[in-house]
């Protein structure tokens, strides 16, 4: 799975996160192995791509192809 999020800590600072996921699950449908490359970037608040509340993207926002990423 590929995957791209936004986020800030404490002190306000924002952070892209973004990367690569492999999922492994055994016969009970319970994870048995995750393998991630996760990347953290810097970011101004005004390079964020996502603006939605928590959840899943809007069906009408661009997706992470159409970003570039």
């Amino acid at each position: 799975m590929r995957f791209a999020y936004e986020w800030h800590d404490a002190a306000g600072n924002w952070f892209r996160s973004y990367g690569n996921e492999n999922w492994e699950f055994d016969k009970n449908s319970l994870m048995k192995q995750r393998h991630a490359s996760i990347n953290d970037l810097p970011i101004a608040e005004t390079e964020r791509k996502f603006h939605w509340p928590q959840g899943p993207r809007p069906d009408d926002h661009p997706g992470l192809s159409e970003f570039g990423f």
